[in-house]
């Protein structure tokens, strides 16, 4: 399935996406206030939305905002340095990274749906892009073994980890150059785990005003989905909701050989095989969020 929230006549709901129409089951009997409430319902809960989508009015997608699928997890958590060929362009930079996962956190008011416009800080002329797919935990758990992550896991979104990048670099937590409003992207629906035959197996690609930036593939990863799982539920407790974006791969606009980094007008895209694409059009910081 893939589960969407979407606003539609003023009012946020939830739904089940098929081919060009949303199914609306905001309106069917049990429904859950959110998808993070969903899946916290476990097995049953999407049962009961397979069962809802069947029977619930059906919208064209055209006439629905399509919002983040989680609008508001507990984490929204991103793994650095994941790809080989990030690593290596980056070190031509004199960015090097350790061998262990290097995590940050990315703030939740970071988050935008996957067609919001996104803005360009009136702090840095250093904003950049990186595509990469987000797993979304589907059961709350601890101390998961890498072989049984795929029992924890609801789905699959695109996420576009946005960032700040001298911002970035002001600290090694890199949390403030990665949480500026709206430079968390992700969606455009929530891929459920059964239609991902092998996350490891997915091309991903970022696209700037049609000119193609990244082609990687999931399979570069250095840290697999299994191990990322083991590491951050080791640490603490994963929630329904939580969203993990797993590193991007070569092609950043702040490590070419000519920084490229993204200004007003931009349009960047970002598709992930299997899932969909999120769009989103940089803009200025409005006037009003400015001291």
């Amino acid at each position: 399935m893939k589960l969407a929230t979407f606003r539609h006549d003023g009012a946020t709901k939830i739904g089940a996406v098929e081919g060009d129409q949303i199914a609306d089951v905001s309106g069917q009997p049990g429904a859950p206030t959110s998808l993070r409430n969903l899946l916290a319902r476990g097995d049953d809960g999407l049962a009961w939305m397979r069962r809802a989508a069947a029977a619930g009015p059906r919208l064209p997608l055209a006439q629905v905002q399509l919002c983040a699928p989680i609008p508001k997890p507990q984490k929204f958590l991103g793994l650095g340095g994941n790809y080989a060929s990030h690593l290596a362009e980056a070190a031509k930079a004199g960015i090097v990274r350790g061998s262990g996962q290097v995590w940050f956190n990315k703030q939740v008011s970071c988050i935008a749906g996957p067609y919001d416009p996104v803005h360009k800080p009136f702090v840095s002329d250093q904003f950049d892009y990186e595509g990469e797919l987000g797993v979304v935990i589907g059961r709350r758990c601890r101390h998961v073994r890498a072989e049984d992550a795929d029992t924890v896991i609801a789905g699959y979104v695109v996420v576009n980890d946005m960032s700040v990048r001298d911002w970035q670099l002001r600290a090694p937590t890199h949390t403030l150059g990665k949480s500026f409003d709206t430079h968390g992207p992700f969606g455009p629906w929530l891929v459920t785990r059964d239609e991902i035959a092998d996350p490891h197996a997915l091309r991903i690609r970022t696209w700037v005003n049609g000119e193609l930036r990244q082609d990687g593939n999931t399979a570069e990863m250095i840290h697999r989905i299994g191990a990322i799982v083991a590491e951050l539920s080791t640490a603490f407790t994963l929630e329904p909701g939580d969203v993990l974006a797993t590193g991007s791969p070569a092609g950043c606009g702040g490590l070419m050989e000519a920084p490229h980094y993204l200004r007003a007008g931009d349009l960047v895209r970002v598709e992930i095989e299997g899932i969909g694409a999120i769009e989103n059009r940089v803009i200025n910081e409005p006037e009003r969020d400015r001291p």
